[in-house]
C-alpha cells in the first residue's frame, strides 16, 4: 500500500476559461468526507434484524490554510462561492502525490470563517460539495 504525504496533494479549480486550471495556494490542511443516504428495507420477515440499502453517496472536500488575496486560485474560489443556480456548479480537481490521474468533481463551494489572533495569519477555508459522480483524467506533466 502506497502512503501519501498530505503536503504533496494538489488542489485546482477551473478558471472562468474552461479547461484552464488554477492551483489553490497556501493550503495547510484538508479533509475529504463521505456521506450516504439509506433506505430502510426492514420488514416483518426480518425478524427484528434491521435491513437497509445504500441509496445515495455524497462527498465533501474541505481546504484550510492562510488567506492570500493575491492567489489566483483562492480568488477564483471566493468568486465561485457567490454564484447561484446552474452557475454555482464549478469544477475542481485534486490528486495525491504519486497518482497518475486527477479526481475531478462538479461542485458547489462555500467559504468558511476567516480570522485569527494577535500573532496569527488570517485563516482561509472553503468546503466543496460534490454534485454528481466524480470523473478522472490523466495528469499531464
Amino acid at each position: 500500500m502506497a502512503q501519501h504525504n498530505a503536503r504533496d496533494c494538489v488542489f485546482e479549480i477551473e478558471s472562468e476559461t474552461p479547461a484552464t486550471w488554477l492551483e489553490i495556494g497556501d493550503i495547510n490542511t484538508f479533509s475529504k468526507s463521505h456521506e450516504e443516504e439509506t433506505a430502510d428495507t426492514t420488514t416483518f420477515a426480518s425478524q427484528g434484524q434491521a435491513e437497509s440499502q445504500k441509496m445515495q453517496i455524497g462527498k465533501e472536500l474541505e481546504l484550510e490554510g492562510i488567506r492570500n488575496s493575491t492567489d489566483p486560485g483562492q480568488q477564483r474560489v471566493e468568486a465561485a462561492s457567490e454564484l447561484l443556480g446552474n452557475a454555482s456548479l464549478i469544477k475542481i480537481r485534486f490528486h495525491y502525490d504519486g497518482d497518475t490521474e486527477w479526481i475531478v468533481w462538479n461542485a458547489r463551494v462555500n467559504l468558511g470563517d476567516q480570522g485569527g489572533g494577535n500573532n496569527d495569519k488570517v485563516s482561509w477555508s472553503a468546503t466543496f460539495t460534490r454534485s454528481g459522480a466524480e470523473t478522472k483524467e490523466a495528469i499531464v506533466v
